[in-house]
């Protein structure tokens, strides 16, 4: 008796998901390389992005059947994948304090065009996380208005007035 319980609930657990299967892979190739470029543009450092663009896709796959309006799954898997990058920096750094702590390590200046690189993420970096993904999407990944008001579901008005006090905070930084 117990057998025929066993087996029932991963009989309908797989059919619920072979039915997703399709659709969930169609959608993750249409957005598969913008998750890793969000992740990238937190994290700049490619390892790293791939894993967390990984990482996002195995919990978008967990979640998918729970996501009420498909539609958006472009939208939802970059906020998953920009938290999830930000939590993977914050731990990076907590690690990286903690081993300087223990043994303080070299630090080298970049020089040249590298140093501008620098200090350009460095404004990039100081930005609350509300003005910086505004950044990322529309000045570095190139997405228009309307887009990143689509990507992040908010007001395109409110975009752009982010756009606006990120571009002025980084001009004030940087001078």
């Amino acid at each position: 008796m117990h057998e025929g319980i066993d087996r029932l609930p991963s009989t309908l657990v797989s059919a619920q998901e072979s039915d997703l299967a399709p659709e969930f892979e169609v959608r993750i190739v249409e957005c598969s390389t913008l998750a890793f470029r969000v992740a990238f543009s937190v994290l700049r450092h490619r390892e790293d992005a791939e894993d967390v663009a990984q990482e996002a896709f195995a919990k978008a796959h967990r979640s998918f059947r729970q996501l009420r309006d498909r539609e958006k799954f472009k939208s939802w898997i970059v906020r998953m994948t920009w938290r999830m990058a930000i939590d993977r920096l914050r731990s990076n750094r907590r690690r990286q304090t903690r081993e300087q702590a223990v043994a303080p390590a070299l630090v080298t200046d970049p020089a040249g065009a590298n140093e501008r690189a620098a200090r350009l993420w460095q404004a990039i970096d100081a930005l609350p996380e509300k003005l910086r993904i505004v950044v990322v999407l529309a000045g570095i990944q190139g997405h228009d208005m309307r887009e990143v008001s689509v990507l992040l579901g908010l007001p395109e008005g409110t975009v752009k007035s982010r756009l606006f006090e990120a571009r002025q905070r980084m001009r004030e930084w940087l001078s």
